[in-house]
């Protein structure tokens, strides 16, 4: 059950804790202003959500389908100019993934109010916040190309993790030519996790940013509980995990996850590769995911790190596009 409460705040200039009765739908404005150029899919999603509360208003005990980033607005602060809404951060406590640890998002000021500190007192709020309530690190996503943003949070004691870019290829493009291969590609046995584990904390290593955002490595994505599986059979999520061996089986040199939902419009991948072997295995796991999992119903996602040059031309030359760029950043409070 969720409950959503309203804070009763003066409307003063400055700094102030969000009011969910009367900052919601300013907030949409804000955000659909502020991110127009790299909003994805998540993004909109959380802007209709606040449009939708902005109507029903506030005190509902039951909104079904709601993401963290819409719960987190309520945690946030907001910058008032008189009657006009100019500047807002949410903020959140992550799950299971990261205990003591805090998420740091929509950090936006309007094109007419930057350059003047706001942000600054913005970000300073929050970790306060976040401080206060116990927590041991924060993490956010900035696109690549703001440079004004990075230097802000650099300022503020926040380190670059990686940079990483969403790839997308649309489910209706033509697939590549076939071309042969004489490299072995099979299912991952369960006795191969250890292998597979060994090859992620090489190339995925957790203070590198894991797996991508909020994915740290943990070993149970590589021997799944079986509660998990329930979990995963009962919501009918669909993952396999195609490999690439060394001759003598004894280490896995490449892995492609291939992970879906029935309710799903997208495939999500995750590439895995031993550097000795990027250009060349990575090409022909891609192969492999673009012709057997590619239709016009279904995307293909993927989330990879943009210091991986090679493997960046090979998801290009099989029709991926990227989709925007970011860098993570981490902010461990001493």
């Amino acid at each position: 059950m969720t409950t959503i409460q309203a804070q009763d705040n003066a409307r003063t200039d400055g700094l102030r804790p969000v009011n969910l009765r009367t900052d919601l739908a300013p907030l949409a404005d804000l955000i659909e202003v502020v991110f127009a150029d790299s909003m994805d899919q998540g993004g909109r999603a959380t802007v209709r959500e606040m449009r939708y509360l902005s109507k029903v208003g506030v005190g509902i005990s039951l909104v079904p389908g709601l993401n963290d980033l819409t719960h987190g607005i309520n945690m946030g602060y907001v910058w008032t100019v008189g009657d006009r809404l100019v500047g807002n951060v949410s903020i959140y406590p992550t799950s299971k993934p990261f205990p003591n640890t805090w998420i740091i998002a929509n950090v936006g000021v309007h094109p007419d109010y930057q350059r003047r500190g706001i942000a600054t007192q913005l970000m300073r709020a929050s970790m306060d916040t976040i401080r206060a309530r116990g927590g041991k690190s924060a993490i956010l996503q900035v696109d690549l190309a703001n440079e004004g943003a990075r230097r802000l949070y650099r300022r503020l004691g926040f380190v670059d993790e990686r940079a990483w870019v969403l790839w997308r290829r649309s489910g209706n493009r033509v697939p590549p030519p076939l071309t042969e291969q004489a490299i072995h590609i099979a299912h991952r046995r369960r006795g191969e996790w250890q292998a597979e584990y060994a090859l992620a904390q090489q190339v995925r290593p957790t203070e590198q940013g894991g797996l991508g955002w909020q994915r740290p490595l943990r070993v149970d994505q590589f021997q799944k509980p079986l509660l998990q599986q329930v979990n995963d059979w009962l919501n009918m999520r669909h993952s396999e995990r195609l490999v690439i061996r060394s001759g003598d089986e004894s280490h896995i040199l490449a892995s492609l996850w291939v992970e879906s939902g029935l309710l799903t419009t997208s495939t999500q991948l995750t590439l895995l590769v031993d550097p000795n072997y990027a250009g060349q295995y990575d090409e022909v796991l891609l192969n492999t995911a673009v012709r057997r999992f590619s239709n016009r119903n279904s995307a293909l996602l993927i989330e990879h790190p943009a210091d991986e040059t090679r493997t960046s031309e090979v998801l290009r030359g099989y029709q991926f596009r990227p989709q925007r760029e970011v860098m993570h950043m981490r902010w461990d409070i001493s």
